[in-house]
């Protein structure tokens, strides 16, 4: 509106000018330069009523919700170095607890490993004494097959001897009968 305001001022001025003079380019008009002032005023006014608010408005809400955003990033931020920070603590304390476990399982095998060997000893041992005990009977037992053997053999000689007539040369044929059916060992 205000255009067509301007349009119609300019033809009317130029129509006044016309009948008076002709204008140049570098005369001055103070009629024109007036109305122009007062379009311009006016027109100022009416995009302050319907475009500047709305446009510093939006201006604002855009400002804020950057601000917001950016406040937003500087906490998330904060917080993601915290749990990192957290995180890399219970990183530590679980390789320190798995360290522990680890130790702990070591020394458990390490006491079973002992406990096993102190026990298969013990049974090597009982195994041993056993065996012992067993060649020490079974010895006994042939010492005394041995010793029945030995007295009836010297039961027999001496019958030998009592029925026969004791003469050197039989006499030696007859130890020597004794000492071979004794056994060596």
């Amino acid at each position: 509106m205000a255009y067509y305001l301007t349009l119609l001022f300019n033809n009317l001025l130029f129509v006044f000018q016309q009948e008076h003079e002709k204008p140049s380019l570098l005369s001055v008009n103070p009629g024109l330069i007036i109305w122009t002032i007062v379009i311009f005023v006016l027109l100022l006014i009416l995009l302050r009523k319907i475009a500047w608010t709305p446009l510093l408005g939006a201006l604002n809400t855009r400002e804020e919700s950057i601000k917001n955003s950016l406040d937003n990033a500087e906490k998330l931020k904060k917080e993601a170095e915290e749990l990192i920070e957290q995180n890399k603590k219970n990183l530590a304390e679980a390789n320190a607890k798995s360290m522990e476990i680890i130790n702990q399982a070591k020394e458990v095998a390490n006491k079973l490993g002992d406990e096993l060997k102190q026990k298969a000893n013990e049974d090597a041992q009982k195994i041993i004494e056993q065996a012992k005990a067993e060649i020490e009977q079974q010895k006994n037992s042939a010492m005394d097959d041995l010793k029945d053997k030995i007295s009836d053999i010297a039961i027999e000689a001496a019958e030998k001897i009592i029925s026969e007539s004791l003469d050197k040369e039989k006499q030696k044929k007859l130890v020597n009968d004794f000492l071979s059916k004794v056994p060596s060992n």
